[in-house]
């Protein structure tokens, strides 16, 4: 389902989340330090952090400031685990970033949740819910998109994209972003070949008369425009 990197110093606690992940579908990297952390984090940008406060070296609110600071990283969504429960160290910890805070020691299925929740309300493509945009319905499950009753046929990359622009809604997202999320980090191709499969997808959309969703933001890139007339 998602790609989760757990940074946490301490080898049991590591391996006993990143089983529990991985028995649930997850793809899990593990890192025990700040530096392993971001250096794995420049190499391909996971769905969801599991950061530990306290790691060797730099600590891992310290991380989270700097991965906060940079436009690469800045929404990247982290949950917070600390040994530290006092409320300033819950505010401090939010303050710097963290989307959720979890003290240790918790159960499984508390941070199953509290990842659950992250990731709907942060990262909802990786989940396979239906997302709507107006009469315009994607079903991941299926892997459909309909237009009203009309059925909208996509290509594999296409249904990828507007599954991206339709969980991120009237957000700009530019072709180097969409290249990340869509094509995958560090993939060797040009930032404009984004720019001839959303030609592909407009055509696709024209044909049930919705192309007008995805509009190019001038000098930035593109983004899913909020529909003109609600659901019937």
């Amino acid at each position: 389902m998602a790609r989760i990197l757990v940074v946490e110093d301490e080898p049991a606690i590591a391996e006993l989340i990143s089983l529990n992940l991985r028995h649930d579908g997850h793809e899990v990297k593990i890192a025990g330090t700040s530096e392993r952390a971001a250096e794995l984090v420049r190499e391909a940008l996971p769905d969801l952090v599991l950061l530990d406060w306290m790691l060797p070296g730099e600590p891992g609110i310290a991380l989270a400031r700097r991965w906060r600071s940079e436009s690469r990283t800045r929404y990247l969504p982290i949950i917070m685990l600390t040994a530290r429960s006092q409320e300033r160290d819950l505010v401090q910890g939010l303050d710097a970033g963290a989307d959720d805070y979890l003290a240790k020691p918790f159960s499984t299925t508390e941070l199953m949740a509290r990842m659950r929740a992250v990731l709907r309300r942060r990262v909802p493509e990786v989940l396979d819910v239906p997302l709507e945009a107006g009469r315009l319905r994607l079903d991941p499950a299926t892997r459909r998109v309909h237009h009203g009753e009309q059925e909208v046929n996509l290509g594999a990359t296409e249904f990828r994209l507007l599954r991206y622009l339709m969980s991120h809604p009237e957000r700009v997202h530019s072709r180097l972003q969409l290249l990340d999320k869509v094509w995958g980090e560090h993939v060797f191709i040009e930032e404009r070949t984004v720019d001839v499969h959303i030609k592909r997808l407009r055509g696709a959309l024209s044909g049930a008369g919705c192309s007008e969703l995805i509009e190019t933001v001038r000098g930035s890139g593109y983004r899913l425009a909020r529909p003109m007339h609600a659901s019937v």
